[in-house]
């Protein structure tokens, strides 16, 4: 299971977020992930689950925004839904596409740190 690993990642670049902000625990962790970025959702909040124990996130959630992928077809100037399993021929021209804009991200967008008490 790699999402254990992409777990781990998660939480050690949100613990050095939080360590720059001057927070020492973290409360919630978003992400972004692509349809296409190979990564299951359920399985990625089960690692994280595990990742996170005995660190700055212990107890923290884990927020995932799916991103659906979206292709271009630079024939007709149509952007469509490539859908999954991916089928990248334009539904209005007949052409493949050439250019995936979106579905293969996998990011940290957001890091809610919990202040060091002064």
């Amino acid at each position: 299971m790699h999402e254990l690993s992409i777990a781990t990642a998660i939480v050690e670049q949100a613990e050095e977020i939080a360590r720059a902000d001057g927070a020492d625990r973290v409360t919630a962790v978003t992400v972004r992930v692509g349809e296409l970025a190979g990564v299951v959702p359920d399985a990625l909040h089960f690692a994280f689950e595990v990742a996170r124990d005995g660190t700055a996130l212990a107890g923290a959630r884990l927020v995932v925004e799916q991103v659906s992928a979206h292709a271009w077809c630079g024939g007709c100037a149509e952007e469509f839904a490539v859908g999954m399993p991916p089928f990248f021929w334009c539904p209005r021209c007949d052409r493949p596409s050439q250019e995936l804009r979106s579905g293969r991200e996998l990011e940290i967008t957001a890091v809610e740190p919990v202040p060091a008490p002064s």
